[in-house]
C-alpha cells in the first residue's frame, strides 16, 4: 500500500471510530420519560435521573397530551431547569446534545436554561417552574418561569 492509501484509510478509521464513540456516549444519556399528568403540571420521579454511575444530567419528559417534549435538566443542589422542546424560530422540535439544544431545521441553538445561543432565533425557550417534594418532580405547566 502506498503512503497515499494508508494515511486516507487511517483517517477514514479514525473519523469512523470517533463519530461512533460520540453517537453510542450520547445514545448511553439519553432517557425519555413518560410523565403522569396532575392538575397542575406533569411529573417524573427523580429516580429517572439515577444511573448506576451517579446522576444522569437530564431526562426528556413525553405525554401524549403534550405536542413537544420537555427536557429537564439537573442543574445541581437540587434545581432543575424544564424547557418546552420547541424552537422558538420556526417551532421545530430541538434536539439535545449535552448541554445544549440545537434545532435541526436552521441550526439555532440554545443552553440548558433556554437562553439563544446561536440564531436564527431571537427568543429564548419557554421554560416552566420546577418543584421538588420527596422522590417527584413536578413541572408546573401553567405558567413560564
Amino acid at each position: 500500500m502506498d503512503r497515499r492509501k494508508f494515511i486516507k484509510a487511517g483517517c477514514i478509521s479514525c473519523v469512523s471510530v470517533s463519530l461512533l464513540s460520540t453517537l453510542v456516549q450520547s445514545c448511553k444519556s439519553v432517557k425519555y420519560v413518560s410523565g403522569n399528568m396532575e392538575a397542575n403540571g406533569i411529573s417524573v420521579s427523580l429516580k429517572d435521573f439515577e444511573t448506576k454511575n451517579g446522576q444522569r444530567p437530564y431526562v426528556i419528559v413525553q405525554h401524549p397530551d403534550m405536542q413537544y417534549p420537555i427536557c429537564v435538566y439537573n442543574t445541581g443542589n437540587n434545581n432543575y431547569s424544564a424547557l418546552l422542546m420547541r424552537c422558538t424560530h420556526q417551532g421545530a422540535e430541538l434536539q439535545v446534545s449535552g448541554d445544549q439544544l440545537t434545532c435541526p431545521a436552521h441550526g439555532s441553538a440554545f443552553d440548558k436554561y433556554g437562553k439563544v445561543l446561536q440564531s436564527p432565533a431571537a427568543e429564548n425557550l419557554r421554560t416552566f417552574p420546577v418543584s421538588v417534594a420527596e422522590q417527584s418532580l413536578l413541572i408546573d405547566l401553567r405558567k413560564k418561569s
